[in-house]
């Protein structure tokens, strides 16, 4: 599993389009739903704290799980800007340890679809069960195999700012069901000059029975699955699923 580098100073702004605040309101929704409401909340692969800051606003006692460094000092300035706080962890997420237990945990942003080899998935709901609280949910969104092969495909993106600027060349292996993308940076140095640099991300395609075989071997129980952040169930197109599993 790759952690971000140089994306880390631009995510951002190339990611302006992920509906956070829309997110967070499914989550509420949620909570309300499951006539509960939590206290302590971690959030897994939580980047540069976008749902982690809105969050800690609310006044939670939040926690942030990134492999990344980088990801998690943009998360820090942010938290430190808005003078809220959060405990920040550099982990693995098949190997995390929280400092207490979490009353919910959160994974959003695909962050579970780059844990790639086999028995990783298993291994990170393992360290779910343990650090989530008796009753606690546990809300994670994942891409699903008909994005990969149907939209993401061999396909190639690319997004400019006027400082930054990124190419993403896409490739998806049916067989293996590894969602590969090479990810060309273009920064703006001060003197106008441009570092490049590239990146490699790998995401797998996990089925529905993956998932929910992966919770129940690791005494989470799948209650339900949603189309991308909506009070929807999730169906064979659904491009991102947001699976609700509880602690049994």
């Amino acid at each position: 599993m790759e952690a971000y580098t140089d994306f880390a100073t631009v995510y951002d702004r190339f990611m302006e389009e992920i509906p956070y605040t829309d997110w967070l309101a499914f989550l509420e929704a949620i909570w309300q739903q499951e006539h509960i409401q939590p206290h302590v909340i971690a959030d897994l692969g939580c980047g540069t704290g976008n749902m982690l800051l809105p969050l800690a606003k609310e006044g939670y006692t939040m926690m942030g799980v990134d492999l990344s460094f980088d990801m998690l000092c943009q998360a820090e300035q942010k938290l430190r800007q808005a003078n809220c706080t959060a405990v920040l962890l550099e982990q693995d997420l098949t190997e995390f340890v929280l400092p207490q237990k979490a009353d919910c945990i959160i994974s959003v942003c695909d962050s579970l679809n780059y844990l790639t080899e086999d028995g990783m998935l298993a291994d990170a709901f393992a360290c779910v069960k343990a650090q989530l609280q008796p009753d606690g949910l546990f809300v994670f969104d994942m891409n699903t195999e008909y994005k990969f092969r149907e939209l993401l495909a061999d396909n190639t993106f690319a997004a400019t700012e006027q400082d930054a600027a990124y190419i993403w060349e896409n490739c998806y292996d049916e067989t293996e069901k590894i969602n590969e993308y090479a990810v060309n940076f273009f920064i703006q140095n001060q003197d106008g000059s441009y570092h490049r640099t590239e990146e490699f991300h790998y995401e797998r395609a996990y089925s529905v029975e993956e998932v929910e075989q992966a919770l129940e071997q690791n005494g989470l129980c799948l209650c339900a699955m949603y189309d991308d952040y909506k009070m929807v169930e999730a169906h064979e197109k659904s491009e991102r699923i947001v699976f609700l599993a509880k602690h049994i």
